[in-house]
């Protein structure tokens, strides 16, 4: 088997191509580096060095004998795709459709897409599973939920059969230390406490101590890369044994406050990590968790890396040890 991995260089995409090539299954990473990093590059995989709006790179890359693709490239930063909704347009939308109708062009019909929780919105109820509604809040959340609205258009008209998974809140790293890229200029919680407890920057802004939950934080569903990369497999052996196309959650059922979440880093690293209580952010729910019911129904696949020891301590090891 012979699998594309867009993104490939990624911080998701690296343990995913690591996670293909434990199973013996042949990989080429198609990546422009605008976010990935030759540092998360594996020797036993190809790699194209071009980016999604390349269509002639495209279609070079899928006349290799691929059986799928798994596509992570993407812009993904909530506040800037708000602000910059071109760049998203042109990267997650018009990116998305050149690989759909590449993957026609060359006979591929195999697609793992990397989608989000972001495509909900705020809850309606709890905890989140697929039939819940979607009202993405953010430009970047609309541009998933387009691309899960074209892939069934593609899957109904040409028969190209994905699974879409949409992620919660991916963190940690490899327990055995083989990908080492730091993520740049990061926007979510666990890398930017990582930067203060390194040094990197001085102070951590918890964003409103006055919610409903038990320590007054936000509560988010944290589920381990290394989860994430599994999931992947799995949803690609799913399709190459001829499973119907398929929207499934990627989570863990379970909540960890932002408390929750520095606590266990002070403890790791023994000191504090410093931070600040600042107003509440608009939009920003008190509680977001999944069910992952579906998950393990369709593909057989269950949380088992996440619990948050492994997701401190697997992010600790990569950043105290690269971090300039």
């Amino acid at each position: 088997m012979h699998i594309l991995v867009i993104g490939g260089a990624g911080y998701i995409g690296s343990h995913v191509v690591k996670e293909l090539l434990q199973n013996n299954i042949k990989v080429t990473v198609f990546d422009d580096l605008s976010t990935g990093q030759k540092i998360n590059l594996f020797p036993a995989a190809d790699f194209v060095q071009a980016s999604i709006l390349d269509k002639e790179a495209l279609k070079d890359a899928m006349s290799r004998n691929v059986d799928g693709i798994i596509s992570l490239a993407g812009k993904k930063a909530v506040g800037e795709s708000m602000e910059n909704p071109a760049k998203y347009a042109d990267t997650n939308l018009i990116g998305a459709v050149n690989v759909l109708n590449t993957m026609l062009e060359c006979g591929v019909n195999k697609f793992i897409f990397s989608s989000s929780a972001a495509v909900y919105g705020t809850p309606t109820y709890l905890p989140l599973d697929e039939k819940h509604p979607v009202n993405p809040m953010s430009f970047y959340g609309f541009t998933k939920l387009e691309t899960e609205r074209l892939l069934k258009w593609y899957d109904d008209l040409k028969g190209i059969k994905f699974v879409a998974l949409r992620y919660f809140n991916a963190v940690g790293y490899d327990a055995a230390g083989d990908i080492k890229g730091l993520e740049i200029n990061p926007q979510n919680l666990l890398p930017i406490v990582m930067e203060v407890a390194c040094g990197k920057r001085p102070v951590l802004d918890i964003y409103g101590n006055d919610y409903d939950t038990p320590d007054g934080t936000c509560i988010r569903d944290y589920i381990h890369v290394t989860d994430l990369a599994v999931a992947h497999r799995k949803a690609l052996e799913y399709l190459i044994q001829g499973g119907s196309s398929e929207i499934i959650n990627l989570g863990t059922g379970k909540g960890l406050s932002v408390q929750e979440m520095v606590k266990k880093t002070e403890e790791v690293i023994g000191r504090p990590v410093a931070h600040n209580f600042a107003p509440r952010r608009a939009g920003d729910p008190a509680t977001v968790v999944s069910t992952a019911d579906k998950a393990l129904k369709v593909l057989g696949w269950r949380a088992e890396c996440s619990d948050l020891d492994n997701i401190i301590r697997t992010t600790w090891a990569v950043y105290r040890d690269n971090v300039a």
